[in-house]
């Protein structure tokens, strides 16, 4: 007598929770409102002072995104990406894939690295966010299975974590500060400086040189050059997040928004499965707290004239603003999934939420060919405002395109490949019409 060996195959569309595709789809598409700053000017991310301009519809599109999306977005990513890890592995256990699930999951995570890795140096985006996800997948598998309570003590354990790192860097900031005025007296008296103030004077003009019409210049000079010459510019600062965010920055901001992810979704939140209610408060209560708290920090910002120490100060309650508009935005989604309205809009949503994967990189490339040397070569060239030109371009782009592939096609390509990496076997790619 022969037993059939059970299959292990990706999630079938008819199995798919609607709400995560659509949720999916609208962070995907919101998260290029904060990356095209990244992709299209230098250093104009946080500070719109620094290049893209920063008065009249400039300083108003900053505002704007600052306010709404600015650490959300990129939470909401986190969220979902936790909660699809936790939903692949619960399948594959519940099917009796015992040790293979494990082997899948993290073969899984190993060629998400690898495909990070391509993503930033080969695909030139040094705020690619594949890699810092592989990383901190790992962790999530031993958190995975805790109750929803527990995973929300350990996300708040993580955020608070961060928050505290924040302010250490904020008092080490001040000193900062007080030691390059020391550097200025020093000098205007012809003192000698000391060692560790001459050290100060070079981290400062480093920054000043960067943040200078000329530093920009040259910037912008170099992401306009050859392919070649920009995968050689990006490489120090790829390698430099690569090193450095994990631990500074990726434990804190996103492994917590993993697990709060899957707290979530055990609580049948993210599922759409609530009632109006309660998601309408839960909309209601995250916007209140969090817009207040993103309000401040954005007038705190401008009050202090844009400096480095307004800055710094704003990071200590960052998690306090952008996880409660985070949260705001999951239960808006919601309401917007259990509505009976704009189906049209959701169905294509979906569809971007199932190709995420495969749109998430299109925004790189679409970015690399417009703004670097390897295509039309205008890093440099836009206002910030202009960019959203570039960006409603993609959205209406990639809203039409998906759900057309898919009407042919089971997965997105990079979807696909994953897959058949992922199992080591290869999947059907076309639909049967």
């Amino acid at each position: 007598m022969t037993t059939k060996k059970p299959s292990f195959t990706p999630l079938k569309s008819s199995d798919r929770i609607q709400s995560l595709d659509i949720m999916r789809g609208i962070v995907l598409l919101g998260i290029l409102l904060m990356n095209i700053n990244g992709m299209g000017l230098a250093g104009a991310y946080g500070d719109p002072t620094v290049s893209g301009g920063d008065t009249g519809w400039n300083l108003a599109t900053w505002i704007t995104t600052n306010l709404s999306f600015e650490g959300t977005m990129r939470a909401l990513f986190s969220l979902l990406f936790g909660v699809g890890m936790f939903i692949f592995m619960d399948r594959l256990e519940k099917k009796g894939a015992g040790i293979n699930a494990a082997n899948i999951y993290f073969r899984r995570l190993i060629w998400l690295l690898i495909f990070g890795l391509i993503h930033g140096y080969l695909l030139l985006w040094t705020g690619e966010i594949l890699y810092q996800y592989a990383l901190m997948g790992f962790l999530v598998f031993s958190f995975r299975n805790l109750p929803p309570l527990k995973l929300t003590f350990v996300a708040l354990l993580l955020f608070s974590i961060g928050a505290l790192w924040n302010y250490v860097d904020y008092k080490k900031d001040i000193k900062f500060v007080e030691q390059v005025e020391l550097v200025k007296n020093d000098k205007l008296e012809g003192k000698t400086l000391t060692r560790e103030l001459q050290e100060v004077d070079i981290k400062w003009e480093n920054r000043e040189w960067e943040r200078s019409p000329e530093g920009i210049a040259e910037y912008n000079t170099n992401m306009r050059k050859g392919y070649l010459n920009v995968v050689a510019f990006l490489a120090p600062q790829n390698q430099h997040f690569d090193e450095n965010w994990p631990y500074r920055y990726d434990l804190w901001d996103v492994l917590s928004m993993m697990l709060l992810g899957i707290a979530l979704f055990k609580w049948k939140i993210l599922s759409a499965e609530k009632s109006y209610k309660f998601y309408g408060l839960m909309a209601a209560l995250g916007y209140l707290i969090g817009l207040s708290i993103n309000y401040y920090e954005i007038h705190s910002i401008m009050e202090g004239n844009f400096s480095l120490l307004s800055f710094s100060k704003a990071n200590i309650t960052y998690d306090l603003g952008r996880v409660p508009v985070a949260i705001g935005h999951v239960g808006a989604i919601m309401l917007f999934c259990k509505l009976p309205i704009l189906k049209w809009l959701k169905i294509s949503l979906a569809a971007v939420g199932k190709t995420a994967l495969t749109n998430y990189v299109m925004h790189s490339v679409f970015a690399m060919f417009i703004f670097t040397g390897a295509g039309f070569g205008l890093f440099g060239t836009f206002q910030r405002f202009e960019l959203l030109y570039i960006v409603f371009a993609i959205w209406i782009f990639q809203l039409i395109l998906s759900p057309i592939w898919l009407k042919y096609y089971q997965y997105g390509p990079l979807e696909w490949i994953w897959r058949n990496l992922s199992y080591l076997k290869k999947h059907p790619f076309r639909k049967e019409l």
